[in-house]
């Protein structure tokens, strides 16, 4: 049983911090590289930027390009809900689907995205049509699938969240509403849920981004609203959760989309704390990248009230209105620049083994620990969103 294992089941139990120790772990940084998109509404524009993925055959970049909205509220399948494919470089190449309400060929707030390693479709999040949409390698519709839980009280989203493959081709999606998680076999068929609504070891509040390990296979998933990632083998059993509510290192403000590399080392956009923030397998920290917008007077932006794009906006290198969607590949991590109309692209640097320390806060496991209820996390949520 892991170091990290062994303390948060011995927090949930007694509900104490302990000391901050030192481990042995690979000492990462994150580099500002490009940018891909800009905010706005034409071709090639971006809004809400929550799915992000890379073609490994072409080595295009396909990113979710938000809901469309008229000034009334009402849906406009004219602006948005489309996958947007762009060079490495970051030129627009072409778009993928349109708007659309209702099941089948069509989105309606296009959420995260992944290709299939066994049959190399692209599967896009439908997030209020309540499915996964499958698109060939050409951008040709080829079916719907999956049914997903209705909206929740004190959550914007609903539907769809995360999703990741296996090596086996098996496709785990959190179900954002239902507090568990969906699996699919390779041919598309419900095989089992995992989890259930809670914050003890093993249950959600609103899963968000979820990773599947390329060396352990075990499933890293960010519970979004518990303020924490939780690691569980590819059979649902917990192993571990590192995190809790804040903004220090190692803490979170709602995090949304989770990465892991070949290294295990996992990456998290902690949404509402603007910024990325890295830890080794065992959930120690590593290091953080962003910081949050911020108007003359130093003020931080906002998200917006009207639109999906905020006001002002600073496309500085490193400067997000949320970070929402991430992607790894090769050496390079995409982050979705939330309400700021772009992806970030960052250099992943790996240093060799170093001395990096565990926050108490990571190893207190506050969550598990003092067992916040899901009332309080959602005041949480409100006191944030509104601040």
């Amino acid at each position: 049983m892991g170091l990290v294992k062994k303390l948060s089941l011995a927090l949930f139990s007694a509900g104490v911090m302990v000391a901050a120790t030192a481990a042995q772990a690979m000492a990462v940084s994150l580099e500002f590289d490009s940018q891909i998109g800009s905010p706005g509404f034409a071709p090639g524009q971006l809004f809400v930027t929550q799915g992000i993925t890379v073609d490994d055959a072409t080595g295009n970049v396909l990113v979710s390009n938000g809901r469309g909205l008229n000034p009334d509220g009402s849906f406009n399948p004219a602006l948005g809900n489309r996958v947007d494919v762009f060079t490495a470089d970051g030129a627009y190449l072409r778009s993928i689907s349109s708007g659309r309400q209702g099941r089948g060929e069509g989105l309606d707030e296009p959420a995260d995205l992944k290709f299939s390693p066994t049959n190399g479709n692209l599967y896009v999040g439908d997030v209020f049509n309540s499915e996964i949409d499958v698109y060939d390698r050409q951008g040709n519709f080829v079916k719907s699938f999956a049914q997903f839980g209705g909206p929740v009280p004190d959550r914007i989203f609903f539907g769809p969240g995360g999703m990741s493959f296996d090596k086996n081709g098996n496709l785990y999606i959190t179900d954002f509403s239902s507090d568990y998680i969906q699996v699919y076999d390779k041919n598309d068929n419900l095989v089992r849920t995992i989890g259930s609504n809670g914050s003890a070891p093993g249950q959600f509040i609103g899963p968000a981004g979820i990773s599947v390990s390329p060396v352990s296979g075990n499933l890293f998933v960010a519970d979004q609203y518990n303020n924490r990632i939780q690691v569980l083998t590819p059979e649902g059993e917990f192993i571990s959760a590192f995190g809790g509510p804040g903004t220090g290192p190692g803490q979170f403000a709602q995090p949304i989309g989770v990465e892991v590399d070949e290294e295990e080392n996992v990456y998290v956009a902690d949404s509402q704390n603007s910024r990325v923030q890295v830890f080794d397998k065992n959930g120690n920290f590593l290091t953080s990248y962003g910081q949050p917008a911020r108007t003359a007077t130093g003020e931080i932006v906002p998200p917006p009230t009207a639109g999906p794009i905020a006001n002002p906006i600073d496309l500085t290198p490193g400067v997000f209105n949320w970070t929402a969607g991430a992607h790894y590949d090769k050496g390079k991590l995409y982050v979705g620049d939330f309400f700021q109309g772009r992806v970030q692209v960052l250099n992943v640097v790996k240093d060799g083994a170093t001395k990096v320390p565990e926050p108490a806060s990571l190893l207190g496991l506050g969550l598990l620990g003092i067992g916040a209820t899901a009332t309080t996390l959602r005041k949480k949520q409100q006191k944030a969103t509104s601040a």
